[in-house]
């Protein structure tokens, strides 16, 4: 394996601004051993989860730079059956410019400084959002690997991820085959995403675990490791697809199962709600579970993703009103 690279110069580097992205992941062999004792408390998981909103406030001042800083984390995706080129490159003007240039005037802030983390769309589009985000240094990423379903012929998810990539892909959101989790075949799941994570070549791979789908907190867990130990560079709670996405509770335990794997390797791996997280209300509740249970270092892009569309319009609404005292009606707050 690889030698580590050390956790805390990493996390000095994010924070000084020096390295678009921490190390890659170099992954490690298969040890079963790690997940035998991964066991998962649900009722302490309720009881710390819903203290995340009522011990800390964020208010006025300090809460518009939170949400300021949530919106350079977001992935803003579109993945609709009706998606056109049209409707992504208007998507990449909004990640070029999320929040109206006469708010963030209004904050002080310089235009074309804040811009979202990522695009996020089908392999269809990755060459037109390349082309439309030329210059931004905003990375495209692809859903892959037979998105949301991961149900298509193994080889056959190999070159959706090298087609992507061959593309301009910078990050690939492969999906795991659930049947996997649910039957506790590890060794399976760890051979599958570390496939993904060669197919990947530079591109960061990003594992979505379909929480929703898996079951119990305890597989939610184990599968974290595993995708960890296989490569994974981010571990994803949700494709947005699922009855039930992204969730405070799971995300504690994948967070939790970040912060072992750091401890046991030293590899800072990033954490992205996906789905449900559509108010600035619900994003400052995963803003401060990153910083309580992470650190400092997770409220960057470079760590922290949130899957999201309509969440940016909640926010640029929230934003004018902190600068206006007015509420505006969502309209005037285009996604794209």
């Amino acid at each position: 394996m690889p030698e580590a690279p050390s956790s805390s110069s990493s996390v000095i580097a994010l924070r000084r601004g020096l390295i678009a992205h921490p190390e890659r992941n170099p992954g490690m062999p298969f040890d079963a051993a790690w997940l035998d004792g991964l066991r998962v408390n649900q009722s302490a998981v309720e009881r710390r989860t819903a203290t995340l909103g009522t011990r800390r406030t964020v208010k006025k001042d300090a809460q518009a730079a939170w949400l300021l800083k949530a919106v350079t984390c977001i992935d803003l995706t579109t993945l609709n059956g009706d998606d056109t080129e049209g409707r992504v490159r208007r998507l990449c003007a909004k990640a070029r410019q999320p929040v109206r240039a006469d708010i963030l005037s209004a904050l002080g802030i310089a235009p074309q400084t804040i811009t979202t983390g990522a695009v996020c769309v089908y392999h269809r589009f990755v060459a037109a959002a390349v082309d439309a985000l030329q210059g931004s240094g905003i990375p495209v990423a692809a859903v892959s690997t037979g998105f949301p379903a991961g149900l298509i012929p193994h080889p056959l998810k190999l070159k959706e991820i090298e087609a992507s990539v061959a593309d301009g892909a910078q990050e690939i959101d492969i999906v795991v085959t659930r049947e996997y989790v649910l039957t506790g075949n590890w060794q399976a799941l760890y051979n599958e995403v570390r496939d993904f994570r060669a197919a990947c070549g530079p591109a960061h791979l990003k594992a979505i675990l379909a929480t929703g789908d898996i079951r119990t907190l305890s597989n939610v867990a184990r599968a974290s490791m595993v995708c960890m130990m296989a490569g994974a560079d981010f571990i994803k709670t949700s494709t947005g697809k699922e009855g039930v996405n992204a969730t405070l509770d799971v995300s504690l335990v994948m967070v939790r199962m970040i912060r072992d794997y750091q401890e046991r390797t030293g590899v800072l791996i990033g954490f992205k709600p996906a789905g449900g997280v559509s108010t600035a209300k619900s994003v400052l509740n995963y803003q401060i579970l990153m910083k309580e249970e992470l650190g400092r270092a997770w409220l960057e892009p470079e760590l922290f993703r949130i899957g999201a569309s309509s969440l940016l319009a909640d926010i640029e609404r929230q934003l004018e009103h902190h600068v206006s005292g007015r509420y505006s009606s969502f309209n005037r707050h285009p996604v794209a």
